[in-house]
């Protein structure tokens, strides 16, 4: 991605302060579990319920969000670089869905950009559909059913055979 617009899409995201990161509980793949413990000694950032994830702290921030930012943010959740892209899965359809502007600012930057929401919206892609192809059927299904208030969606992709 564009070094310019990576750099002010960090600034837009920490003058939001991280909204996105309350009451999130980002799902985890075996590889990205093992690439955050690698980076540091989170395991007990680390819970299953329902699915693997990262827990979040009594206040709902997420676990990993520490003054104002990620603590693992070179290696944050596939679902958290994908954003302000979400997703879920019904039947052989990945769903991605954006965020609306009431919820993130940077929103609002992208769709002013057409090349920038173009390159982040295929970068969500190709993060969520990784993401989907490492997890168990049973925990997509559970992470399919939360509730995504304030989201649009933007595109439907078949999962075929179940290779996305």
């Amino acid at each position: 991605m564009d070094t310019n617009w990576s750099l002010r899409a960090e600034a837009i995201c920490a003058a939001c302060g991280g909204h996105c990161c309350n009451g999130a509980c980002p799902p985890l793949s075996t590889e990205r579990i093992s690439t955050i413990l690698a980076v540091g000694d989170y395991s007990t950032c680390i819970e299953t319920n329902g699915y693997r994830r990262i827990r979040t702290k009594e206040n709902g921030e997420c676990a990993m969000f520490d003054a104002g930012r990620c603590r693992v943010h070179a290696v944050k959740p596939e679902t958290c670089m994908a954003g302000p892209f979400t997703f879920a899965v019904t039947g052989r359809t990945l769903e991605i869905y954006l965020k609306q502007e009431s919820i993130c600012p940077l929103v609002t930057h992208l769709k002013a950009d057409a090349g920038m929401y173009a390159k982040q919206y295929q970068r969500a892609v190709d993060h969520i559909t990784r993401l989907v192809a490492a997890l168990p059927e049973e925990e997509i299904a559970v992470i399919s059913q939360i509730p995504e208030p304030d989201t649009d969606l933007v595109a439907a992709i078949s999962l075929g055979d179940g290779t996305p």
